[in-house]
């Protein structure tokens, strides 16, 4: 009964399959003919059995993606998360956010992108005009409007997306706003020499002199050498590279600015990596230019300033503090760690009562207190005593160093020196340097160039030495006319008496008619010319004064505008007067002067390193009579001191007239000084009192 029922069912299917072969060649069963199955008609009739084919392989896909929903879904998951972060990063980095979103694509945006173009056109042109109309506050960076355009002018739009930008737009003046784009702040340092500033005194300016500098590319050329060729130059034979290698050292900064006790720190960094130390620094004030310096020295800076800065100041051996300003730091780390009192050894650089007064709570709970002249330390001792201090030792005295780049370039023997780059052809191309400066400075050799070097503020002394040099210049523009106008009296007395006495000669001779009467107007003539005076061989020199450093972080608003009134005010004495930026490319500097000025107030200059390196170069110095300079420069030996404050003002005008009358004196003073610098301030020396610091302070393996 089952096989029937199966026969059954088994029949009509049979049927159904013979029934539709039929069909496939009704044709050619009507016709009689059968059609070969190799044949191009039999594969036409019969291809209707491929797309039974796909229809299987379609229907196979979809049975496969409905087994494998989870697998689309993720897919589509990945798919969207993805164009979720595209159009979230195109949003964060698109500088024109309507345009990206969609919104102000029509003529509404158009109109606005205009308006938005001649706004930044009339801010752009306010903004050059108010840098052409600047005066006193540009010095010292007050100046707003100035700093805009800079801005403006160094933060461009990267070139990639003013071209994308152009692919968007649809007309000319879109396109134009587009390319301009809106303006971002940025960190990047440009350059590792010149301290970030804002432009102080135009370059041609008449009423308060001309700024030039820096002189980094012509130094390149000249010397064939640069501080990026620089290499270790520790001396690994000596005590102090045996002492320190393989150990870890913190150096605290107060601030990056290019002024002395950052300076000092950084080099100490750097010598201290080169004899295989391990440095880091902590910079409590990222207040100047010299950043790109330490990455350049590979001087690894700590981001944290309090508690990473803590923990790895504890598993240091030995932790330098740089600056009086370094109380708090120091403060706080004891507070976290009682006992890193005693690894660490305090460097103070200043000498004034308001930096005693700010670190005075936590002298005693250093090791050691490490000053740099020994007028420094009797003060800070005196000041201890009065406030009943008691320091843990007894300070040390350890004072600056000319670096090895300086004593490189002025011809003193140091560890850059090699075959190719001896001392007696540095001493070559330091001629050739000075030469090229000045002539880009537009001096001659008649000009005699003044250069003080510093920060500008109170402290410093610059109006004063402005004032000095003014009554140097004044008095010598009065001789000038006192002489112009004695020689005209003698011009026009000679020629009255000379008329005089030939025509008494002449007469008789007229009367017979034998000389004519305009003879006596050119013997006369001839007369006067031989009786001239010839001024050709005691020509005396002219002062020029060069003042630095413009844009420091250090300078002093309200000082800058007194001195720059003071100009406005003596005409004469502006015409004088250099201004040059901040840097620390000043071998071309020292290379170009023939006196240096150091007229710091008060108790006096702390040391002076930029003593040392004028003294280096073989410039005679004038200073005052007080702090630390009074123990470097040696009155009529290596200089000439004079009082501070404005009685020192008559003194340092009649020590400036004798350099300008003296010429000779004032080369000999150079000489000596630059022996006492071979003598005491190089850079071994200093390391050498360093050692003792190390010694005391470091901890014991």
């Amino acid at each position: 009964m089952e096989e029937s029922i199966n026969r059954g069912e088994f029949q009509p299917n049979l049927a159904k399959q013979s029934s539709l072969r039929l069909g496939g060649s009704f044709k050619s069963t009507l016709s009689g003919r059968s059609t070969p199955r190799n044949s191009p008609s039999f594969r036409r009739l019969n291809s209707g059995r491929t797309p039974r084919k796909d229809g299987r392989s379609s229907i196979g896909g979809a049975l496969w993606f409905r087994s494998n929903r989870l697998l689309l879904w993720l897919l589509l998951i990945t798919l969207w998360a993805y164009l979720g972060f595209f159009v979230q990063s195109r949003w964060a980095h698109s500088d024109k956010k309507e345009e990206f979103s969609g919104f102000g694509t029509g003529p509404r945006n158009t109109n606005s992108v205009a308006e938005q173009s001649q706004r930044r056109d009339l801010i752009a042109s306010d903004n050059s005009l108010s840098a052409n109309n600047e005066t006193v506050a540009n010095i010292s960076g007050i100046s707003k409007t100035i700093n805009v355009a800079l801005a403006k002018k160094d933060n461009d739009v990267p070139s990639h997306r003013k071209t994308s930008s152009k692919k968007r737009s649809r007309s000319r003046r879109a396109l134009k706003g587009k390319s301009r784009g809106r303006l971002k702040p940025t960190t990047e340092v440009k350059s590792s020499d010149i301290e970030e500033q804002e432009p102080d005194i135009p370059t041609t300016n008449s009423t308060y002199g001309l700024l030039v500098g820096p002189f980094g590319s012509v130094e390149d050329k000249i010397l064939e050498w640069s501080p990026e060729k620089r290499s270790g130059t520790c001396n690994r034979k000596g005590d102090f590279a045996r002492l320190v290698w393989s150990r870890r050292f913190i150096l605290i900064f107060h601030e990056l600015s290019m002024t002395g006790a950052p300076l000092s720190m950084m080099e100490l960094a750097t010598e201290l990596l080169s004899c295989g130390a391990t440095v880091s620094a902590v910079v409590l004030s990222k207040k100047g230019g010299l950043m790109s310096e330490l990455a350049r020295r590979r001087i690894k800076v700590l981001e944290d300033k309090a508690d990473l800065s803590f923990k790895t100041a504890m598993k240091a051996d030995l932790v330098i503090a740089g600056s009086a300003v370094c109380a708090s730091w120091i403060e706080q780390y004891i507070e976290h760690f009682p006992a890193g009192g005693s690894q660490v050894a305090w460097w103070i650089m200043e000498n004034r009562r308001e930096y005693f007064d700010r670190s005075k709570d936590v002298l005693h709970r250093v090791k050691m207190l490490v000053f740099l002249s020994e007028s420094q330390s009797k003060q800070w001792q005196k000041w201890c005593e009065g406030e009943s201090i008691k320091l843990r030792s007894h300070p040390e005295i350890v004072p600056l160093s000319v670096n090895d780049e300086l004593a490189f370039v002025a011809g003193i023997p140091s560890t850059l020196n090699t075959p190719s780059f001896s001392t007696e052809k540095m001493v070559e191309k330091r001629q050739l340097l000075r030469e090229s400066v000045r002539k880009e400075m537009g001096l001659t050799d008649n000009d005699m160039l003044v250069m003080s070097l510093s920060s500008i503020n109170t402290g410093k002394g610059q109006l004063l030495l402005l004032e000095s040099a003014s009554s140097v210049l004044e008095q010598v523009q009065l001789q000038d006319d006192l002489k112009m106008k004695k020689v005209s009296n003698i011009k026009e007395g000679l020629s009255t008496l000379t008329k005089r006495h030939r025509i008494r000669k002449l007469l008789p001779l007229l009367k017979r008619g034998k000389v004519a009467s305009n003879n006596i107007s050119s013997n006369s003539l001839s007369r006067r010319k031989q009786v001239l005076p010839n001024d050709k061989g005691t020509m005396q020199q002219s002062l020029k004064l060069l003042i630095g450093s413009v844009g420091s972080k250090s300078n002093k608003v309200d000082y800058v505008k007194s001195l720059l009134s003071f100009l406005e005010q003596h005409p004469n004495t502006s015409k004088s007067v250099l201004w040059t930026p901040s840097t620390t490319r000043v071998a071309s500097l020292y290379s170009a002067a023939d006196v240096y000025v150091i007229n710091s107030q008060g108790l006096g200059e702390t040391f002076g390193r930029v003593t040392i390196e004028a003294m280096a170069f073989g410039l005679s110095v004038l200073g005052t009579d007080a702090g630390g300079t009074q123990e470097i420069v040696e009155h009529n030996v290596t200089g000439l001191l004079h009082p501070i404050g404005h009685p020192g003002n008559h003194v340092l005008a009649m020590n400036l007239r004798f350099l300008l009358k003296n010429q000779l004196a004032r080369k000999q003073m150079g000489v000596e000084g630059r022996k006492k610098v071979q003598r005491m301030y190089l850079k071994q020396h200093m390391y050498n009192k360093f050692l003792e610091v190390i010694v005391r302070c470091m901890r014991s393996k």
